[in-house]
């Protein structure tokens, strides 16, 4: 089947998403980019059932996905924070462990993206993607610009497909 097809066989399906940001200092007044995945998944119509602003810590991260994956009614989790190579950014190892399927392509075009952005910064980052639990895992970095371009350029173009793809 031509990849248009897919795309239209999936043009009405609507994800149901949680938000989880890993920060050890902002709040949600100051989650630019967790408000930013929100409003560009409103956008598209999807809709948010669940957004938490967490520390940075691996077990609470855990602990929270496990929640999370556990729902029924959680198409998709988008996480942000915690993906670059400081001693507590820990969210991709805590992801990773739950990845059934990943996702290899999405690290792979995001950083290729960033790096026409920001040049060789984007080496920095180890975001990734994959399926966990039936569901869509995504883990960005913390910078909105980082997240405002993994959502516009990879997961709202695709988050359809995907949902298509895991329901079959």
């Amino acid at each position: 089947m031509p990849y248009s097809d897919h795309q239209l066989d999936s043009k009405d399906l609507t994800a149901r998403c949680a938000i989880v940001t890993l920060s050890d200092t902002r709040t949600p007044d100051t989650d630019t980019s967790g408000q930013r995945i929100r409003s560009l998944l409103e956008s598209a119509n999807h809709s948010i059932l669940h957004y938490h602003l967490i520390a940075d810590d691996p077990q609470t991260l855990r602990s929270l996905l496990g929640d999370l994956l556990s729902r029924t009614d959680i198409d998709a989790i988008i996480t942000n924070g915690g993906t670059g190579i400081s001693r507590r950014d820990t969210t991709i190892e805590a992801v990773q462990s739950l990845l059934t399927q990943p996702l290899p392509g999405f690290g792979e075009l995001f950083r290729m993206l960033s790096y026409q952005e920001i040049g060789s910064g984007a080496l920095l980052s180890r975001a990734l993607a994959g399926v966990a639990s039936g569901k869509l895992l995504f883990s960005l970095p913390g910078s909105t610009n980082a997240v405002h371009l993994a959502m516009t350029k990879l997961i709202l173009p695709e988050l359809k497909h995907l949902l298509h793809e895991l329901k079959k």
